[in-house]
């Protein structure tokens, strides 16, 4: 964890550098991104934003999550609908604050006792960030926030031998994602 700090850390103070080469072009309205800090995990995830007006864009997050935590291994999909808010009137490119909400779905099997079951979470949280759009359109978004999720687990086979405690109440978000601006 020491180390994913240190490095948030120097993409933040190696921002300013970054936002000098930056350029907001008013043609873009659309900017499509991975989040690549989530492939550590196991999820691939992509990103579709559009921008409202100067002010806001609604985003919606699609990903895949096969990971597991301890004995149980997690697989199934994740949707993250979000409005953002740009103060400085510069929707797509700048500082945004971003109420949004998530589904996830994901089929669970314990390796340990073959136990099988399905889980379904809901919840939402706030997250802050600062997006970067080059004059060729090259995307940088570096966000983080909190995230509260309610589950719930059906057990298929077996008794309710999966660990599910990462996915339960209260949890932080962060996230680095690149991509392009059109």
């Amino acid at each position: 964890m020491k180390k994913f700090i240190i490095l948030l850390l120097a993409l933040v103070l190696t921002a300013s550098s970054f936002s000098q080469e930056t350029q907001k072009v008013s043609s873009e309205k659309n900017v499509l991104k991975v989040n690549t800090l989530a492939l550590i995990f196991g999820t691939g995830s992509i990103f579709y934003e559009r921008a409202i007006n100067d002010l806001t864009s609604a985003e919606l997050g699609i990903g895949y999550l096969n990971y597991s935590f301890g004995d149980t291994k997690f697989s199934g999909f994740i949707l993250t609908p979000e409005f953002r808010i740009y103060p400085r009137k510069d929707a797509l490119d700048g500082f945004y604050i971003s109420p949004y909400l998530r589904y996830q779905n994901f089929s669970l099997e314990n390796k340990a006792t073959s136990d099988k079951g399905t889980l379904t979470n809901m919840g939402g949280g706030v997250a802050f960030g600062r997006q970067w759009i080059t004059k060729s359109g090259f995307t940088l978004d570096l966000f983080f926030g909190g995230h509260y999720g309610s589950t719930k687990v059906n057990v298929d086979i077996g008794s309710n031998s999966f660990d599910t405690d990462k996915l339960e109440g209260f949890r932080p978000r962060i996230g680095f994602a690149l991509g392009f601006a059109f």
